[in-house]
C-alpha cells in the first residue's frame, strides 16, 4: 500500500477543506478560528516540554490537548454538517467544560491567588501558560464568528484561558515577588 503524501495541492488556490465536507477561503472564520486553537495547542505543547513529561501539569496538559482535538473538529465543520458530530468526539460538551471547572477549583485550593494584576515571567513554564492563555483568548474571539452559541466552543475556551492563568500562577508558587504584583 502506497504512503499518502502530506500534501495534496488542494489548498494552493487559497481554499482548504472541512471535516465532513466543504471548502472555505483560508482566511474566512472556520480556519482562522480552529487555527488559534491550533497555535494554542501548539504553546501547550511547549509547555510539556519545558515542564517535563509525567508531571501533574504534564497529565493535565495532555487532556486539555486532546479536548482541543475535538474542540478543533467541531470549529472545522460547516454549520449544516454539525448535525455529524459527536459529543465528547468531534463536539464540545457542557461536561467538557464543567471538568475545566473542576480543574480550575482544585488548582484554586492548593495557592493563595494574587489579588492584583500580575506582571508574567516569573518562570519559563508560567510564561509559556500566559502566553498559552492570551492565544487561547484569541481562540475564544475568533470561535464567536465559527461557532455561535449554543456550540460550547467559546465557554470551553474561556474556562480554558481562566485555567491556563490559575496554572501559570500555580506554576509560579513562592516564586511570585511582591514586585512583580501591580
Amino acid at each position: 500500500m502506497a504512503r499518502e503524501k502530506v500534501y495534496t495541492r488542494a489548498g494552493d488556490d487559497g481554499t482548504t477543506g472541512l471535516f465532513y465536507g466543504g471548502r472555505v477561503g483560508k482566511d474566512s472564520a472556520l480556519p482562522r478560528a480552529y487555527g488559534a486553537v491550533d497555535e494554542a495547542q501548539s504553546i501547550l505543547g511547549l509547555v510539556r516540554a519545558e515542564a517535563g513529561k509525567g508531571t501533574e501539569l504534564d497529565d493535565m496538559l495532555v487532556h486539555i490537548c486532546r479536548d482541543l482535538w475535538v474542540l478543533m473538529a467541531e470549529l472545522a465543520t460547516l454549520p449544516e454538517n454539525r448535525h455529524k458530530l459527536v459529543d465528547g468526539k468531534t463536539r464540545v460538551t457542557t461536561e467538557m467544560v464543567t471538568h475545566l471547572e473542576t480543574m480550575i477549583d482544585s488548582l484554586d485550593e492548593r495557592f493563595t491567588p494574587p489579588t492584583d494584576f500580575v506582571v508574567p515571567g516569573q518562570n519559563k513554564v508560567s510564561a509559556l501558560l500566559d502566553v498559552g492563555r492570551t492565544v487561547t483568548r484569541r481562540a475564544e474571539r475568533h470561535s464567536l464568528a465559527a461557532a455561535p452559541p449554543p456550540s460550547q466552543s467559546t465557554p470551553y475556551l474561556n474556562r480554558l484561558s481562566d485555567l491556563l492563568w490559575t496554572l501559570a500562577r500555580w506554576q509560579e508558587g513562592e516564586s511570585l515577588a511582591v514586585k512583580d504584583v501591580i
